[in-house]
Parts: C-alpha cells; structure tokens; sequence
C-alpha cells in the first residue's frame, strides 16, 4: 500500500508541473482549475495510501521477498446475476434524456429509477438469494 501511495504523490508532482506550465502558457482558467483539481485528487489517495499503510500491517506487495500466493485470498461477495443494474441503467438514459425531450419527461423516469433503486437494495432480502 506505501508503494502505490508513493505512487500517487509522484503523479501529484507531475499533474502540479504540468497545471503550472498549462496556466502559464495558455492563459486558461478552465483547464487549469482542472489540472489544479486531479493534482489534488492524486494528492488526496497519496496522502491516504500512505496514512494507512502506517497504521497497517505490511501488505504483501510492500515485502520484497513475497509471493504472488501470498496476496491470494477472497475478494468478496459478487452477485451473479441482478436486474437492478439494468433498471437503473435504462432509468439514467431516460432522466438524461429529460432536459433534451423537456423536463416533463422526467416525471415517467422518476418510477424507473425507483424500482431499480428498490430491487438494488432489496436484492438478498427476498426470493432465491434470500439466505446469502
């Protein structure tokens, strides 16, 4: 974790010499209050990357003697299959769609969203997937 820490802090380095010689030689506020913005964003993950590396054991990709098996574990839970994504999906085009067809069709979006946002969060509380 320190490693990718470090990581970051280098790419924050070069983001800020970058949004400086973009300022300086463009003369634009848009861009440069971006680049100013990722610089702060890699500097933010840095920051925490190597905070917590501090407070942590030592991850196998910090010891220089370690395997890739010893990394090797269980990632965690991943559903197999939802609907959910797919109403939320078609939901968001629809909502998106709202400013381009007028607002008014963000009124038959709003259910959509809803019943996605529903069957997302109530996924394991009901039917086969109940007991996961």
């Amino acid at each position: 974790m320190k490693i990718q820490g470090h990581l970051f802090n280098i790419l924050a380095v070069f983001i800020l010499g970058i949004a400086v010689i973009y300022g300086v030689w463009s003369r634009e506020p848009v861009g440069t209050t971006a680049l100013l913005l990722a610089f702060a964003l890699s500097l933010m993950i840095g920051f925490y990357l190597v905070y917590t590396a501090r407070r942590v054991d030592t991850g196998a990709q910090d010891r220089k003697e370690a395997d890739v098996a010893d990394d090797a574990g269980e990632l965690g839970f991943f559903s197999p299959h939802s609907w959910a994504p797919l109403a939320l999906g078609a939901g968001s085009m629809c909502a998106f769609l709202g400013p381009v067809f007028g607002w008014w069709f963000l009124y038959f979006t709003a259910p959509l969203i809803a019943v996605g946002l529903w069957l997302w969060v109530f996924e394991y509380f009901r039917g086969e997937n109940r007991t996961q």
